[in-house]
């Protein structure tokens, strides 16, 4: 009997050279999670907005040194993850989803491990079709034919103790060395358009979720907190409010912040640019007395071990979708949730 079992860590991906811009930002749009319009259309469409951003974003990345360092941070958590599972048996594959190594790269290399089981985790801890969702369809995609071997994914772990607790002390690391007025935490998650959630997307409340047991966790119930929302574009309504838009409130009412990046699990663009830069400087113009920005979890201890726990309950189970929490989180009218409710048939 093979018990080789290989584990698939999903991630969104990044520019590795400034070349690699446009065609990431092309892969990126042309995704039909995020732009949804139908063919030669999306094709149109993705070619025309990864021209007119390219020069905007060949700045942010030639600021981070010429690419992005989301590869390198998704392949130090696989390593941790395989360490923290001790088992010459388990193997961590990373897979990206619009820049190398694709589902297609990484399908040979599974293949290559010749797994009796596939564990596909994704490090987005709540759910949503633009990720999660997309990137299970391409490793379905691409694996077609190639790995007929049982599969289970991972669908969503926004109340994970592992992803909580070391969430929680990242905020901790800012809080125990804080001194004057207490701080506003702002709960800062990717945008999504307002259109998508009303479709049946559960992210948000997958983020609200989230930040209860973060707060929770923390044990501050004197702390102020919102959750808010970044990284809009284009001309729909996006789910709200908006991070910009709280950090100039703070501004106005002279609230010191500390943002907490609660959907980003690895450091990259959003948090070292648009976080870092963009943001404290917004705070700064606004007046906001103090900005601080807890750092993404990372390979912080917790939340390795909590990701070795998933991958556990996983290889214990019959399921082929499987929540963190071993249950179905989301409302009945989540129709993107990829667990049907209970009694559905």
């Amino acid at each position: 009997m093979n018990e080789r079992v290989a584990v698939v860590l999903f991630n969104l991906g990044g520019p590795d050279r400034l070349e690699a811009v446009g065609p990431f930002l092309f892969n990126l749009f042309n995704d039909p999670a995020i732009v949804r319009r139908k063919q030669p259309l999306r094709w149109l469409l993705a070619r025309l907005i990864s021209w007119r951003r390219r020069g905007a974003a060949m700045e942010i990345y030639r600021s981070l040194g010429g690419g992005s360092p989301l590869l390198r941070q998704t392949e130090a958590q696989a390593s941790a993850l395989e360490q923290e599972l001790a088992d010459p048996a388990i193997k961590v594959f990373v897979s990206m989803r619009y820049w190398h190594p694709r589902a297609a790269e990484t399908v040979r290399a599974v293949q290559r491990f010749d797994p009796g089981r596939i564990l596909l985790l994704p490090l987005y801890p709540q759910f949503s079709s633009t990720t999660t969702a997309s990137s299970f369809r391409e490793w379905q995609q691409e694996a077609a034919g190639m790995l007929a071997v049982p599969t289970v994914l991972v669908c969503c772990y926004p109340e994970d103790p592992g992803f909580v607790a070391a969430q929680a002390a990242r905020i901790r690391e800012i809080l125990d060395r804080w001194d004057g007025p207490e701080p506003r935490i702002l709960y800062s998650a990717h945008g999504l358009p307002k259109a998508f959630v009303e479709a049946g997307d559960p992210y948000r409340s997958q983020v609200e979720r989230s930040v209860a047991a973060i707060a929770g966790t923390l044990g501050r119930p004197d702390l102020d907190r919102v959750i808010c929302y970044q990284s809009r574009v284009g001309p729909l309504e996006w789910i709200g409010p908006y991070t910009d838009r709280e950090i100039e409130r703070a501004g106005a009412e002279g609230r010191p912040v500390v943002v907490v990046p609660v959907a980003f699990v690895s450091e990259h663009s959003e948090t070292l640019v648009e976080l870092d830069e963009e943001y404290r400087g917004l705070a700064r113009a606004c007046g906001v007395p103090r900005y601080e920005r807890a750092r993404t979890v990372g390979t912080h201890p917790a939340f390795v071990a909590g990701l070795a726990g998933l991958v556990r309950r996983a290889m214990g189970c019959g399921e082929t979708t499987l929540p963190g929490s071993g249950g179905r989180l989301c409302e009945a009218g989540a129709g993107d949730c990829p667990v049907r409710p209970a009694g559905a048939p």
